[in-house]
C-alpha cells in the first residue's frame, strides 16, 4: 500500500520561500503522475502541481513560475520548492500519488504540512 508523508510546511513572511517534501513508500515501480494540491481555510482544494514519470510538468494558473513541483526516483520523494510565497498561499498542501498515469479516487494522499504565509 502507498504511503505518503509531507514535511516542510511552516510559517513564513510573504516573499519568502519554502521547500515542501512527500516521501512515498510502499508503491510498485510504474507509470505514476504525482502531484500537490492545497486547501486553504473555509475554500474548496484546489489543484497546485503535477509531474509524471518522464519529469514532465504542469502547474496551476495561481503559480505564476513561483513553484517549482520535482521527483526524485533515487530517494522516492515529491518536492514542491515554492518562492515569493503570498499571504493567499496559506493552505494545508498534500501530496497525491496516482498509479498509472492518471489521477482517480483510489489514489493515495499524504496527510499534509500547513504553510503558513504572513503579510
Amino acid at each position: 500500500q502507498v504511503r505518503l508523508v509531507e514535511s516542510g510546511g511552516g510559517l513564513v513572511q510573504a516573499g519568502g520561500s519554502l521547500r515542501l517534501s512527500c516521501s512515498v513508500s510502499g508503491y510498485t515501480p510504474g507509470i505514476v503522475r504525482a502531484g500537490w494540491w492545497r486547501q486553504p481555510p473555509g475554500k474548496e482544494r484546489e489543484w497546485v502541481a503535477t509531474v509524471d514519470n518522464w519529469g514532465i510538468t504542469s502547474y496551476g494558473d495561481f503559480v505564476r513560475g513561483r513553484f517549482i513541483v520535482s521527483r526524485d526516483n533515487t530517494d522516492n520523494t515529491i518536492y514542491l520548492q515554492m518562492n515569493n510565497l503570498k499571504p493567499e498561499d496559506t493552505a494545508l498542501y498534500r501530496c497525491r500519488w496516482g498509479d498509472g498515469g492518471t489521477f482517480g479516487p483510489n489514489d493515495a494522499w499524504g496527510q499534509g504540512t500547513q504553510v503558513t504565509v504572513s503579510p
